[in-house]
């Protein structure tokens, strides 16, 4: 069961390329996720490892013109899916990949524990819709580079 200031975002694509390439690519923070990241993403930089589980990227996150987080993603990867567990907040990002006919189906979802009152009002609001916007950009710069 969600807590009241639980927000969430989720965004899904489907993707011409076999779910073992999907999961392959976005598991792949050394080479291939910098590719993917908008410009949304500042000073993106891989700590630890660099394939799957065990990696650990910093970056900061540039939400609006005034919003910013600095983020250090904790990565397991098991199966069909990947989970980015930011160190200084409570903020979970979900990458799961399933098989589609020929293709595959790709959600990215993120979440964390928004602030109470009317601020937390907004953020569950609006912070979603903006969110969104970057999933899917990043979901259509993962198809086009495992499509081109």
């Amino acid at each position: 069961m969600s807590t009241p200031n639980k927000v969430s975002a989720s965004s899904t694509v489907t993707i011409d390329a076999p779910a073992e390439a999907v999961i392959a690519a976005l598991a792949d923070y050394s080479t291939v996720r910098p590719k993917l990241l908008t410009e949304h993403f500042h000073d993106y930089r891989v700590v630890e490892g660099g394939v799957g589980s065990g990696t650990v990227a910093e970056w900061t996150l540039q939400a609006t013109k005034k919003r910013s987080r600095e983020i250090r993603a904790a990565v397991e990867a098991a199966g069909s899916t990947i989970i980015e567990r930011d160190a200084n907040s409570s903020m979970v990002t979900t990458w799961s990949v399933e098989p589609s006919g020929t293709g595959s189906i790709v959600t990215t979802s993120t979440e964390w524990n928004g602030a109470g009152g009317v601020g937390g009002f907004f953020e569950r609001t609006f912070a979603p819709l903006g969110l969104r916007k970057i999933q899917a950009a990043m979901l259509s710069n993962l198809q086009a580079h495992l499509t081109r």
